[in-house]
């Protein structure tokens, strides 16, 4: 077994224990990178791409060509295109008192280290859900002692990541349906005696159960935002590691998916590493299965070597995985099971309100660590559907839908609308633009023009069953989308983890975590896009698609918001004065709230202080502001941020994940105080006056 690392975080700069490491990814960060390619990187074409403006003028058009000569316009949301806003941002924002922006209108809380959820001056909160709490009819009370896959299968499942609320009419008008990714299982915070090196039938059965999705319906409190969870309803659902899935789409049933157990390449049990997700125009709920690979063993016994490529283009470990689940399902060993892994990988879609329906894996969306998946859609009603690959210098895609999505509930549109995601085509991203390299100097200094940003196109990877890649089959596009993406060109990107699309102003917003890599000998230095060498605090980026059409192929770029202290020179926040803001580092999930602010979520934190959610302004005159709403408690990771008029819920993941932490020595006490088993659980925020958030 690897010796454990002391606390100083993974070598990558997460900010992650080494505990985190070997559960949550299967220690990605310390093995070689999947892609090596010798495509461009980000910070490459990012150096050569910005037009000439006065100095922190972050609010000023850009104007762009693209490859077919339109032109589109990057200027602060809300303004007209190709017309100058009538201030730079920073000069708007520059010694700006009094109210802060509509959302954000509540005392920041200060950065912190307490073990607990600490939230704003004026606000309560309470625990909505916790691992293991039943939900399912007949399901046991929790009981760490007696614990069983049975059980597990009917509770709240582990490590709660994406959350997603739903509307429920007619009688349960003060019900909502809570829908929850269960990322990973953290073996040595949830057995007593756990022996990483021998793991037993029953715990591996266990942590199959505690993988996956849950569905349970909350109770809502008339006067408060506090949510109470309905136990045992009979809309709530799990969904675990050995519940059966449907592979949907163009390369269903290819020989790619076949395996000895499902010959039609068409049934797949469970689904794994759930990370954030999305929440469909149409009613169903979408969930990215990211770091499936550290599942997957034995990849060295592979003799054939274009499968070996594949797979180590996938990062499936050559040996033994860590959780050893190989050897009780030979699934798990692709020496013994070579397709297994490639039916891993995918965006699920879950209709929750229907507990009997077979959740579908989306093969035309491709395959690669998906982070998250928010759609949009087209003016004429096509979805829309941006993504990231978590991954150092893997890239960026979306999905563009040949149909229109139905309106209404009949059954018709419903039987139609589970279909959008199955026809259209694949893109991925290309940066491009002609900065002088000479200007970035590695600290994170602004260029001469203000802001870091440019240019880029969307390149074609399959259509339905055509395949725009020279050498590769439609079928070979959708399961190695990878290898697609480095045939093509596409522009390396650091690690694009959650992306989501403004509701009101189309902008998509591209949380880039960290990579304490950059500028290290014989690796990629400061570039326009990654300004910063050893950046362990990561960046947002801004994405405006020509025209306002996301069924284009043309976008333009910028850097929104430059994490870390914001004392030091290299952070920026959109132009806004940087005394007025909270400090930030790792961004990770983002989410918007109801009046257009963006609420970022971090992983990793590397100022010093337990991670947090935040929220910031993207529009008007205090485009920038950034303040920290809560903060969450040791060694836990704020996930599934979702922002209503009168809540903010948040998913907290992996309490008590600290190097040396077991059940014998627990690093953490919450949510349930000394002498009680460390859970990951929903938390819900509200305000004390019953007003809404931030106003």
């Amino acid at each position: 077994m690897r010796k454990l690392l002391p606390f100083i975080g993974n070598p990558h700069g997460s900010g992650r224990s080494a505990l985190t490491c070997r559960y949550r990814c299967g220690d990605a960060c310390f093995h070689e990178v999947p892609n090596t390619s010798d495509n461009e990187y980000a910070g490459d074409v990012i150096a050569r791409a910005y037009s000439r403006r006065s100095m922190l003028r972050s609010a000023a058009v850009v104007t762009v060509a693209t490859a077919a000569g339109s032109a589109v316009a990057l200027g602060t949301p809300g303004q007209t295109a190709n017309a100058a806003p009538g201030a730079d941002a920073a000069a708007a924002g520059a010694g700006k008192g009094g109210e802060a922006a509509r959302g954000l209108r509540f005392k920041a809380v200060a950065p912190n280290t307490d073990d607990k959820v600490t939230v704003p001056e004026g606000h309560e909160q309470n625990v909505v859900i916790r691992w293991g709490d039943p939900i399912i009819k007949g399901a046991p009370g929790f009981n760490p002692d007696k614990q069983t896959a049975a059980a597990q299968a009917g509770q709240f499942g582990y490590n709660n990541d994406f959350l997603s609320l739903l509307p429920l009419g007619g009688d349960y008008e003060r019900q909502q349906l809570l829908v929850a990714n269960h990322e990973y299982t953290d073996e040595v915070l949830m057995f007593k005696g756990y022996d990483p090196a021998n793991p037993t039938r029953e715990q591996v059965e266990i942590a199959w159960a505690a993988h996956g999705l849950s569905v349970v319906v909350v109770q809502e409190d008339h006067r408060s935002g506090k949510l109470t969870a309905v136990t045992r309803h009979q809309l709530n659902r799990r969904l675990t590691a050995t519940s059966e899935f449907r592979m949907a789409g163009p390369a269903a049933g290819g020989a790619l998916l076949k395996t000895s157990v499902d010959p039609s390449g068409t049934k797949v049990l469970g689904t794994l590493n759930n990370c954030a997700g999305g929440t469909t125009p149409w009613g169903t709920t979408l969930h990215g299965e990211e770091n499936f690979n550290q599942y997957f063993g034995n990849a060295g016994q592979v003799t054939d070597p274009t499968a070996a490529a594949r797979l180590k283009r996938y990062g499936v470990t050559s040996g033994a995985t860590e959780r050893k689940w190989e050897r009780f399902d030979k699934r798990f060993d692709v020496a013994q099971e070579p397709n297994e892994s490639h039916r891993f990988g995918w965006v699920v879609e879950l209709d929750p309100y229907d507990p009997n329906s077979v959740p579908r894996k989306r093969t035309a969306l491709g395959r690669f660590k998906h982070e998250a998946a928010q759609p949009r859609l087209t003016e004429d009603g096509r979805p829309v559907v941006y993504m990231g690959d978590d991954e150092r210098f893997d890239y960026f895609y979306k999905f563009v839908s040949s149909k229109r999505m139905k309106k209404g509930n009949s059954r018709a549109a419903k039987e139609h609308n589970l279909t959008l995601l199955d026809e259209g085509t694949l893109y991925v991203a290309k940066l491009t633009g002609d900065t002088p390299a000479a200007e970035l100097d590695g600290t994170g200094k602004l260029p001469s023009d203000g802001e870091f940003d440019g240019s880029g196109v969307w390149i074609k990877l399959a259509t339905g069953n055509v395949s725009h890649v020279e050498g590769m089959t439609a079928e070979e596009v959708y399961v190695f989308t990878r290898q697609a993406a480095d045939k093509v060109g596409a522009t390396k990107m650091d690690r694009p983890e959650d992306v989501e699309p403004s509701p009101r102003t189309g902008r998509v917003y591209v949380a880039l975590t960290n990579n304490t890599d950059r500028g290290k000998p014989g690796k990629e230095g400061a570039t326009e896009a990654n300004p910063r060498n050893l950046n362990k605090h990561g960046q947002i980026l801004e994405l405006a698609e020509n025209f306002d059409d996301p069924a284009g192929d043309g976008f333009a770029w910028r850097l929104f918001l430059v994490a870390g202290d914001p004392n030091d020179p290299a952070t920026y926040f959109a132009g806004f004065p940087k005394d007025k803001v909270s400090p930030i580092s790792c961004p990770d999930n983002v989410a918007f709230d109801p009046h257009g602010n963006l609420w970022i979520s971090t992983d990793g934190n590397q100022l010093g202080s337990h991670d947090g959610l935040f929220g910031v302004a993207t529009s008007g005159e205090r485009r920038g502001e950034l303040k920290q709403f809560l903060t969450v408690p040791r060694g836990a990771e704020t996930c599934g941020p979702l922002i209503q008029d009168k809540r903010v819920l948040v998913a907290v993941q992996h309490p008590g994940e600290i190097d040396g932490a077991s059940v014998e020595k627990p690093q953490s006490v919450w949510p349930d105080g000394p002498g009680k088993l460390v859970r990951p659980a929903v938390v819900s925020v509200w305000r004390k006056d019953g007003k809404n958030i931030g106003v």
